[in-house]
């Protein structure tokens, strides 16, 4: 199969463009939409880390992601459902994306600069006297609200407009046929937009001394921070605009209009509530699978990454520093997350679907044991590591963790995702439209908040991060077992599946001549 795209487009542009010139028209709005999209994911990604994790420590995040996130994505996947069953596909796009970003001004423009007067610190103090250390992270999270209230509204972007709202949108109106080439184009898309906004981000950071030339901020951050917040504005209103030509200029055919108008039939069914549409998926099988492959990786991700921000912080106090930090691992993941996405068709095409998602849980496994193994004996070799690379045990530590954390981001963005997307197109609009709500919406908090309450427990028992960090791996190889086994049970389905839709299409061929006049 991968010499059919090698003759069809060269081996060269096989790799980067296997898009055919009356395509263009098509996907060119697409790859500009995801640009935009991820571009606001990267910057908010590591501005809400540097905001919380420097100003109430890693402890905070398990709590936020449990007593805040999860409620929140709920919340957002009842609004869209309720959205979706009174409004067109389209205007949903409009309005969900306003509402976030008008979210994000309202942080960096009002609460932000505010946050002194905000901020319940004597009440949390009197909490901090009373209760366990444990309790530390939920303390934070309350004195520290409105931070706390942009991390959520920056983490519910990548599931509620990039995940639900774009890929759903992608997957409308993509045929199979198609996605094995445009999802490669669309991952090598999204790697740019990492690079990109981590780019961006180093180059205006105004560093810890206030610009005199910037006419808002009161401190090199709060500046920095408003800077991108105003980038990523801009960004949300050209997505807008994009989407909306695409839907006047290009989707304009007759089989488009389940995205332009109310779909009548579900409406006469009855309207989906968000408890219907997460039974819905426990009915399937198929849909199953999906929900556990996308909890595993998030489960997976957050029992890592907490540990590995814990160690990132104490190397990096200062807000200013840590961000600079993490946007230039960004700029590195972006690299390296191209090259594997440059190789995504053609490693479908000849390995098949399930060989090729096979991958990010087993980058997972290799690259997490590898950092928790230097925790757990960096006493033994961290005079010898020290001796041979000049860094401290610290440094190395944090070094570990920011290959795992490169290694496993580019994987999800170029193979997790582009594979994930591709099983929903096999589905019909309904199980697409509410069963990916429920899967990407909420599905994937509930990945997060079980490793935040895994978290929270052990926080309970051993009041830190790294003390209990021995346990966290043994859940985290479970875990990535129980990913390997979902996989390879939905790629004998995904197959099974798409087998059954071919043989049904190439009846449909052979029949049509016996239909005809003679």
């Amino acid at each position: 199969m991968s010499v059919a795209l090698d003759s069809q487009f060269g081996s060269l542009r096989s790799l980067i463009w296997p898009i055919h010139r009356h395509e263009v028209k098509k996907l060119l709005p697409m790859v500009i939409m995801l640009f935009l999209i991820c571009f606001n994911y990267s910057a908010l990604r590591s501005m809400k880390d540097a905001l919380v994790i420097t100003s109430a420590g890693a402890e905070v995040i398990p709590f936020i992601k449990v007593w805040a996130i999860l409620p929140m994505a709920v919340l957002i996947t009842l609004i869209f459902t309720k959205l979706s069953n009174r409004f067109s596909q389209e205007n949903v796009f409009y309005i969900m994306t306003t509402g976030f970003l008008i979210c994000y001004a309202l942080f960096a423009f009002i609460l932000y600069p505010s946050r002194d007067s905000l901020h319940p610190h004597e009440a949390a103090d009197a909490l901090e006297k009373v209760l366990p250390a444990g309790f530390k992270g939920l303390i934070s999270m309350f004195r520290y609200w409105t931070f706390t209230a942009f991390y959520v509204m920056s983490e519910l972007w990548s599931t509620s407009i990039m995940t639900v709202l774009f890929w759903g949108f992608a997957n409308e109106i993509t045929r199979l046929t198609e996605a094995r080439r445009f999802y490669s184009v669309l991952s090598i898309v999204s790697n740019f937009a990492s690079i990109a906004a981590g780019s961006f981000s180093i180059s205006v950071a105004c560093g810890d001394v206030c610009n005199p030339y910037i006419p808002f901020g009161k401190d090199g951050w709060e500046q920095t921070m408003m800077i991108i917040v105003l980038m990523m504005i801009v960004s949300g209103v050209l997505t807008m605009i994009t989407f909306r030509w695409m839907n006047r200029n290009v989707l304009n055919d007759p089989s488009y209009d389940d995205l332009h108008k109310i779909k009548k039939e579900i409406k006469m069914k009855g309207r989906l509530s968000f408890r219907e549409s997460v039974s819905y998926v426990m009915q399937s099988r198929y849909l199953l699978c999906i929900a556990a492959i996308v909890i595993g990786y998030n489960l997976v991700i957050n029992l890592v990454e907490v540990v590995w921000k814990d160690q990132t912080r104490k190397m990096y106090p200062s807000a200013t520093d840590y961000n600079s930090y993490v946007n230039n691992l960004l700029v590195i993941q972006g690299i390296a997350s191209t090259f594997l996405a440059l190789s995504m068709a053609k490693l479908i095409k000849r390995f098949g679907w399930s060989a090729t998602a096979m991958i990010t849980p087993v980058v997972m496994m290799i690259t997490c044991l590898g950092f928790f193994g230097f925790i757990f004996f960096k006493e033994h070799i961290g005079d010898y590591a020290t001796a041979l690379l000049g860094m401290s045990p610290l440094a190395i530590a944090v070094c570990f963790g920011s290959a795992q954390n490169v290694l496993s981001k580019a994987t999800k963005y170029s193979i997790f995702d582009a594979t994930k997307e591709m099983t929903y197109i096999p589905l019909d609009h309904e199980s697409k439209l509410k069963g990916k709500a429920a899967i990407d919406g909420v599905g994937s908090r509930f990945g997060k908040s079980g490793g935040s309450l895994i978290h929270q427990g052990l926080l309970m028992i051993f009041s830190t991060v790294t003390v209990s960090a021995p346990y966290v791996a043994a859940i985290l190889v479970c875990a990535i077992v129980v990913w390997m086994v979902a996989v390879r049970s939905l790629g004998n389905q995904f197959n099974s599946l798409i087998e059954e839709k071919e043989a049904a299409e190439n009846l449909k061929v052979q029949e049509e001549p016996q239909l005809s006049p003679a």
